[in-house]
C-alpha cells in the first residue's frame, strides 16, 4: 500500500476517532460527504526530530498505527544489556535518563561517498552525545566527548560475543571501531560512572536523508564557512541547508574556529538547537505522505538498543521528550585540554568533569565552574538558529 493511499488510523482511545461506518449518519457519525475536521496537535502519528551531532540525535515523535509492521521491519537493533551483563553502574531510579547517541562515520556502501575516505570495512564513532533528561523529562543537558580524547578503554565484549583487552591512551573512537555499540557503552559507563539506560547511531546517510525529509534547516551564520574537505561553502547570513549541506556542517573542522574537533562539537551544538526549532515549524500534521515518509526514513536511519527496538517503545520513549524546546537544552563539552604532548588530541580534566559526572548522577543542572577555564574549539555563536525558527 502507497504512503498516499493510506488510510488515517484511528487512534486508540482518542475522542471523535472514527471506524469503517463512520460516514452513516446518525447522532454520532458524520453525514455523507461532509468534509473532515484537519488533524490537531493532538491527532499525532509517528514523527521524528533528529538531534544531531556530526552523526546525531534522532529522537521524536509520537503517535500510533501508521504502517506499525512496515515502520517496525525498518528498525535495526543492538542487544547492549546482554553484551555488558550486569557490572555497570546502577540505573538513577528517579525518572531521569541518560541516552549515548553516536554519529558513526562508516565509509562502506552509501556513506563512502558522503564521508570521503577509503572503504577499509571499518567504522568510527564521529560523534558522541550523553543526553541527560531530567526527572519530568522538561529539561536535558547534553555533553560531547570529543572523538580525540585520549582515554583508557576497558576491557569489553561486543554483541558477537568477542571480548576485546583493555587498552590505555586511545583515542575515544577507537572504543567503537574496536568493539561497536557495546564496547563504546562500556567506555563512556567506565569514564562517567553514569548507567546509559538508551543508545541511538545514525550514520552519514541516514543522516543526510532525515534533513532532506524534513526539508532543510534554516541556520543563520556570523561567518564565512569555506571547507573543501567537508564540501562546504556558506557566505555569512541566512542558509537553508539540504542534508548534504547540514552533513557539512556537523563534520567541518577547518572552515571556521581553530581547526579542532572542539570547534566542530560547537558547530554541532548550534545546530542541533537550529534542529529542535526547526522541527516544530515542519507542518508534518497536515500531509500524511510527509509525515509516512519522514518516519519511514528515520526508521530506516536509526540503531537503537534493544529496548527501545520496536515502534511502539520509540513512539514510548519518544513522548516523554516532545516538551523539551532547545531553550531548556544545556549543551557543553567534556571538560578537557590540549595533551601538551600532541595538539591534535585532548585528555579529559578529570576534577572538572567530575563535577559533570557528579551533578548528572544526582539530576542537578552542571555547574558553570565546570567548564571555566578549559579548551574550547573557538567557534562559539558561529551557527545559530535563524530568528524564523525559534
Amino acid at each position: 500500500m502507497s504512503a498516499q493511499s493510506t488510510p488515517d488510523p484511528a487512534i486508540p482511545g482518542e475522542t471523535g476517532s472514527t471506524g469503517p461506518t463512520s460516514d452513516a449518519a446518525g447522532p454520532r457519525g458524520r453525514g455523507r460527504g461532509r468534509r473532515r475536521k484537519p488533524p490537531t496537535g493532538r491527532r499525532r502519528a509517528l514523527t521524528a526530530a533528529a538531534w544531531t551531532a556530526a552523526g546525531i540525535v534522532v529522537l521524536g515523535g509520537t503517535g500510533a498505527g501508521y504502517l506499525y509492521f512496515k515502520l517496525n521491519g525498518n528498525l535495526s537493533t543492538v542487544d547492549i544489556n546482554q553484551a555488558l551483563g550486569g557490572d555497570r553502574p546502577a540505573k538513577a531510579g528517579n525518572g531521569s535518563e541518560n541516552i549515548l547517541v553516536l554519529g558513526s562515520d562508516s565509509r562502506s556502501g552509501g556513506n563512502r561517498k558522503l564521508g570521503g575516505g577509503t572503504d577499509d570495512g571499518s567504522a568510527r564513532s564521529d560523534t558522541a552525545m550523553i543526553v541527560h533528561v531530567y526527572k519530568g523529562h522538561k529539561r536535558a543537558s547534553v555533553v560531547s566527548m570529543p572523538r580525540d580524547t585520549l582515554v583508557d578503554r576497558p576491557e569489553c565484549t561486543d554483541t558477537k560475543g568477542t571480548t576485546h583487552p583493555a587498552a590505555r591512551g586511545v583515542m575515544f573512537n577507537e572504543a567503537y571501531s574496536t568493539g561497536g555499540a557495546a564496547c563504546t557503552v562500556r567506555t563512556v559507563e567506565s569514564l562517567t560512572g553514569l548507567r546509559m539506560d538508551h543508545y541511538l547511531e545514525v550514520d552519514f546517510r541516514g543522516f543526510q536523508k532525515l534533513i532532506d525529509e524534513l526539508g532543510g534547516v534554516e541556520v543563520t551564520t556570523t561567518k564565512a564557512i569555506h571547507d573543501p574537505d567537508s564540501h562546504l561553502d556558506l557566505a555569512a547570513g541566512t542558509h537553508t541547508l539540504d542534508g548534504q549541506r547540514a552533513l557539512g556542517l556537523v563534520r567541518t573542522r577547518h572552515g571556521v574556529g581553530d581547526g579542532s574537533d572542539l570547534g566542530r562539537i560547537q558547530l554541532q551544538q548550534a545546530f542541533v538547537k537550529a534542529l529542535a526549532d526547526q522541527v516544530r515549524h515542519v507542518g508534518l500534521f497536515t500531509s500524511p505522505k510527509k509525515l509516512y515518509d519522514l518516519a519511514d526514513t528515520a526508521t530506516k536511519a536509526v540503531t537503537a538498543d534493544s529496548d527501545l527496538g520496536s515502534v511502539n517503545s520509540l513512539i514510548s520513549f519518544a513522548d516523554g521528550l516532545k516538551g523539551i524546546s532547545s531553550s531548556h537544552m544545556t549543551m557543553i563539552t567534556t571538560p578537557v585540554r590540549y595533551d601538551p604532548a600532541d595538539p591534535n588530541r585532548v585528555v579529559v580534566e578529570k576534577a572538572k568533569a567530575q563535577q559533570v559526572w557528579d551533578a548528572l548522577r544526582n539530576d542537578r543542572p552542571i555547574p558553570a565552574s565546570a567548564t571555566e577555564g578549559t579548551a574550547t574549539g573557538e567557534a562559539k555563536g558561529v551557527v545559530s538558529a535563524s530568528s524564523r525558527t525559534r
